[in-house]
């Protein structure tokens, strides 16, 4: 299974907003930002459904903020910091300032 990414410079400020402008979703940014190894999907919010799960890991992916690829029977994420960094310088320092990591 491939997963579809934005390249670099097709990332858009108003999908990167939208995708940051729900907690769930700030959340999983703030764990993998703080996250040196890419992490399995099933390891984030387990308070939540899969199926939420996999919509907000689907936000995040296609607004060009988290690259996913399949490893075994686990889909792994990893923050894309530096693609984000480039195309919005500070963004992401911004918004992770105001969110505790869990």
């Amino acid at each position: 299974m491939s997963f579809e990414h934005p390249s670099r410079d097709e990332i858009d400020l108003s999908a990167v907003l939208h995708a940051l402008s729900d907690p769930q979703r700030r959340g999983i940014v703030a764990e993998l930002a703080a996250s040196e190894v890419p992490r399995p999907c099933g390891s984030f919010a387990p308070t939540i459904t899969k199926s939420t799960r996999t919509h907000h890991f689907r936000v995040l992916r296609e607004a060009g903020l988290v690259e996913q690829w399949k490893e075994g029977t686990s889909k792994m994420s990893r923050l894309r910091r530096d693609d984000v960094d480039a195309r919005f310088p500070g963004l992401l320092d911004s918004v992770l300032e105001s969110v505790p990591v869990r």
